[in-house]
């Protein structure tokens, strides 16, 4: 059985990974993140509002950098667009809309799946009902799945809070084929950034649908 894993990088949707504890969990405000330039966002105020919401972009990011190494790569080495250029291609698809409040929704999974195919020619999948047991099929079968999970996932020791609002990347099964790996784009450490769980335990966070990707970009 290959392992994509090995091959896929691993990226977080705030452009410092030190600071994603401190973004999601400490309330600190992105705009103060020093690196938010390399997120391709237009202002400090843009990357703000929006990177919260792009847990999706960077699944798709690390996806298309399939190829450079499995340790945390900067936004410049992934082999792929700028997270905000993806969001801007997403957009024009109508993969995320703004209400007349500007409250952002999404990622919304049919435009996205068109998006990925017309624009990066990889043939992306929507599940709108996706068993556990199918995403093994489908990672056997040389995919890569974006998983609709709750963000609580990163704390897999804790009850989990829900199931479904957030996107990880999961990438192949464990070594002893009961689990699986996944990339947490939301992940506040290394171990939950390039994770992986028993699928009993990641069923708890699971929402049930998703999107596959080819496992090689």
């Amino acid at each position: 059985m290959t392992c994509p894993a090995c091959r896929v990088p691993v990226l977080t949707q705030f452009a410092s990974p030190e600071l994603v504890g401190p973004i999601v969990e400490g309330g600190l405000d992105p705009a103060t993140d020093p690196a938010w330039a390399e997120s391709g966002a237009a202002s400090p105020a843009e990357y703000a509002r929006w990177s919260g919401h792009l847990c999706g972009m960077t699944c798709l990011r690390m996806a298309l950098g399939a190829g450079e190494s499995s340790r945390a790569v900067p936004a410049e080495a992934a082999g792929a667009p700028s997270l905000f250029a993806l969001r801007d291609g997403a957009l024009k698809y109508g993969a995320y809309t703004e209400d007349a409040e500007g409250v952002i929704r999404g990622l919304i999974y049919a435009p996205f799946a068109e998006y990925v195919r017309e624009v990066h020619e990889l043939d992306a999948k929507v599940h709108r009902h996706l068993s556990s047991r199918e995403i093994l099929d489908l990672l056997d079968g040389g995919r890569t799945v974006m998983a609709s999970v709750h963000y609580g996932i990163r704390h897999p020791e804790r009850p989990a809070p829900g199931r479904g609002g957030h996107l990880v990347l999961l990438t192949s099964r464990t070594a002893d084929g009961t689990g699986v790996h996944f990339h947490n784009p939301s992940g506040t450490t290394a171990g939950t950034r390039a994770a992986e769980l028993a699928l009993p335990d990641f069923e708890r966070f699971f929402a049930g649908r998703g999107v596959s990707l080819p496992a090689s970009a």
